[in-house]
């Protein structure tokens, strides 16, 4: 796909994009906001064109080009440059993913489903509490340097509709969405409709303050439910564990070779899965801080299914099984109230990056009719100039 290579857009649109006072993104807003009130219609009309889905988290960064069932055509990942870094860092690794992606695949847009909070417009991450963004306008320099379109959302908002659209929320009206990794994200589905809230923030549900001057929490606060439910929390209860030299930890430091740095969250999953008790324990903490927090969520939200996704899911009934017990023993009405259904997202890791992708092909169908109208203008424009030099000078 030559186009990519050419890493900006050409003058005539870059100028157009130019044209008036109001900053590019305000100008966009309407139409972002028309495609967020019909996307449950739209994605049935979308163009089934292959399309890259991004996902920064706060480890890694995974880029894929997906078809129009939500199938992975080809996959690749990556470490998320350091935080400490410039963002521009950042940017680069998604525009090197991409074009790597484009020499083998013909790709109509790319989504991005970031780690942080993405404003209204779709275009500025926020506040990313495990990156270095602080109010950056993401879309714009990355579609400033492709010449596709570009659509950027939270990365659970992105994840949620991708378990919606081909996943465990398949058939859920309503739906909210809980993904565990470095920190806790989540999403809400309502009618099959994102919601992003009015300043585009909704669902940040990790920064729920559940601990009065707990742990301290990377966003600033302390006590956020990410400090007591995630993989951060995982790894951190381990390693003081293991740090404090205790008898329950022997198992783990033995495995590490008393390296305690090394204690990883897949590493605590599995050696839970051969049985060592402490590692099962730290699960069942875990999984019952997740279920006070899913009772929380229930009492104010009312869905009809929760999707637990993210990279700590993947222990699975070690968790999810405790997180049950625990969201029955504190939801409010319990016992006198239809119950909530929790399940394990089907999509894995990956629904970030699907969704991301899906959610693009949106944008990429009016990319497509923009493409064709000037497609149109011009070989009008080409039959006017021949009619009239016929007109003029008669047939050669």
């Amino acid at each position: 796909m030559s186009s990519y290579r050419d890493l900006a857009l050409p003058r005539a649109l870059a100028g157009s994009a130019r044209e008036g006072s109001a900053p590019i993104g305000s100008r966009r807003a309407p139409a972002l906001r028309t495609v967020g009130t019909r996307e449950r219609r739209s994605h049935l009309t979308a163009p089934r064109v292959p399309t890259v889905g991004i996902d920064i988290g706060g480890t890694k960064v995974m880029a894929g080009v997906v078809d129009a069932d939500g199938n992975i055509l080809e996959k690749l990942r990556t470490e998320t440059p350091d935080k400490s870094k410039s963002p521009k860092v950042v940017e680069d690794t998604i525009v090197e993913l991409v074009l790597d992606l484009s020499d083998r695949h013909d790709v109509h847009a790319v989504g991005i489903g970031a780690a942080g909070w993405v404003d209204a417009d779709r275009n500025r991450i926020l506040f990313a509490p495990h990156l270095s963004w602080r109010n950056e306008p993401l879309r714009d320099r990355i579609s400033s340097r492709l010449a596709v379109p570009v659509l950027v959302d939270n990365d659970a908002n992105a994840a949620a509709w991708a378990e919606w659209r081909f996943g465990a929320g398949r058939g859920e009206d309503d739906l909210v969405m809980i993904t565990l990794g470095t920190g806790i994200g989540g999403a809400i589905l309502e009618d099959g409709h994102v919601k992003r809230g009015r300043f585009g923030v909704a669902g940040e549900f990790g920064h729920m303050q559940v601990v009065p001057g707990g742990h301290r929490c990377p966003c600033g606060n302390r006590g956020c439910w990410e400090q007591y439910s995630s993989g951060n929390a995982l790894v951190r209860e381990a390693r003081e564990l293991a740090a404090a030299d205790s008898p329950v930890a022997y198992g783990i430091i033995e495995h590490v070779k008393g390296n305690i740095a090394d204690i990883t969250g897949p590493m605590i999953t599995e050696l839970a899965r051969d049985g060592d008790a402490m590692c099962i324990e730290l699960l069942q903490d875990i999984g019952q801080w997740l279920g006070v927090g899913i009772a929380n969520l229930a009492a104010a939200l009312d869905p009809s299914c929760f999707v637990i996704g993210g990279g700590v899911s993947a222990a699975d009934d070690l968790l999810i099984g405790p997180a049950r017990e625990a969201f029955r023993r504190h939801l409010t009405g319990r016992g006198y109230r239809p119950e909530a259904r929790i399940a394990r997202a089907q999509l894995g890791p990956e629904a970030g990056m699907v969704g991301a992708a899906d959610l693009a092909r949106l944008v990429a169908r009016r990319f497509r009719r923009a493409n064709r109208r000037r497609v149109e203008r011009y070989e009008r424009y080409e039959k006017f100039v021949e009619t009239t030099r016929r007109a003029t000078q008669g047939p050669l």
